[in-house]
């Protein structure tokens, strides 16, 4: 079954190995990385898989050589992708940034455990989220996709991949050890059944081309590699020649770029699931395998007679701002249960309004939420406390 070069059909399938089938079935050919629990997986998957469709599988010496090695095979043309997790994560953040200001397309997958440091090597957190946006140096807008089951870590790999191709930037996929260790069914379609966005290539006559000229989605056409146009690319703050230009005037130009070809499109890329949001009096904010841990304490709240919400964050960045700042004037407030002590609920109490209660539920990773930790907060949003 799995010497198929192309899966289709029903499976039973770790999520770390329905996060590489989600790459391989996006286009991805190549895969630089080291060799990290509870991510590990996936390359080793990776490196199984990929001779089968003509890839090629790098194992680095170090997650900084990797996240290079993708940045690399991305401009010449392949779909790249590297897997992680918190420490390892922390050494790509020079080279995300570098991927960042080059503009170049590749997935980033962090398998998170609980930190700080080596932390808990084999278990489980979602201690990583502010560093997914806030993690390499200087401004930038990124994306940040959070499955909650394997099926979830097939689908949002591809997506991952069309968003990067489609808005030129390194895509992370934060899930954690547990969507990435659990084993349930996933079902992966024919690929010509699954809607694949592949490099835009500029049509414009070698003379015209510039390889950081933009339209008004903001975002660069790529010229084919091989093909003879000539585009130059750096870490540097840079001009629509890609040549260093260290001026206000350019700074000016290309970063507020950066941050707007993602802010000004968030309605393509923000993912939510929505359940009984209208008339509620509280809402439970939750992403990745929390979203389902919540789901008790939910159903206990109903039986109380207390009429809650559910809001599921696929996308964390962007973060929905604009969506949270409408809840909050419908409803008393947010309960916000993460595996880490507050990151995202940060986001929530920055955008709700100012007579809405955000109740962190924090967790410090290696267990899931009580159910009657959860139930306590709603409770305490819908009297007021």
């Amino acid at each position: 079954m799995f010497q198929k070069s192309r899966l289709h059909g029903e499976f039973f399938m770790q999520g770390d190995i329905a996060c590489a089938e989600g790459a391989l079935a996006a286009g991805c050919r190549f895969f630089g990385g080291y060799p990290i629990t509870p991510a590990s997986e996936i390359a080793e998957r990776m490196a199984y898989r990929l001779p089968l469709l003509q890839g090629v599988f790098i194992q680095y010496e170090d997650e900084i050589a990797s996240m290079a090695g993708i940045l690399g095979a991305s401009w010449a043309g392949v779909k790249s992708m590297t897997a992680t997790s918190g420490p390892g994560f922390s050494l790509m953040n020079e080279n995300i940034g570098l991927g960042m200001i080059m503009e170049a397309p590749c997935v980033v997958v962090n398998v998170q455990r609980g930190g700080p440091s080596t932390g808990l090597p084999t278990s489980w957190a979602q201690s990583d989220m502010m560093q997914a946006r806030w993690g390499s140096h200087g401004d930038y807008g990124s994306i940040s996709l959070v499955p909650n089951s394997p099926q979830e870590f097939f689908d949002l790999t591809i997506t991952a991949f069309n968003f990067s191709e489609k808005y030129r930037l390194p895509v992370f996929i934060m899930a954690d050890a547990l969507v990435g260790h659990m084993t349930e069914k996933v079902v992966i379609p024919p690929v010509e059944e699954l809607e694949i966005i592949n490099r835009k290539y500029t049509n414009k006559k070698m003379e015209d081309y510039l390889p950081y000229d933009y339209g008004k989605d903001l975002i660069p056409d790529f010229a084919k590699a091989g093909d003879g146009y000539r585009y130059h690319t750096t870490g540097l703050t840079h001009d629509k020649r890609g040549y260093p230009d260290m001026t206000f005037e350019c700074q000016n130009e290309l970063v507020p770029r950066l941050v707007n070809k993602i802010k000004n499109h968030i309605d393509d890329i923000s993912l939510t699931e929505e359940y009984e949001i209208e008339g509620a009096d509280v809402i439970v904010i939750s992403y990745g395998i929390t979203s389902r841990t919540v789901l008790p304490a939910i159903t206990m709240a109903k039986k109380k007679g207390i009429k809650v919400g559910y809001l599921r964050l696929k996308t964390v960045w962007p973060f929905p701002e604009e969506k949270i700042r409408k809840l909050s004037e419908k409803v008393a407030g947010f309960a916000v249960p993460e595996m880490n002590l507050g990151q995202i609920s940060l986001e929530v109490e920055r955008c709700a309004h100012n007579d809405s209660i955000v109740k962190l539920v924090p967790h410090p990773g290696g267990a899931i939420h009580k159910f009657e930790d959860v139930l306590q907060a709603i409770e305490e949003v819908a009297h007021g406390k």
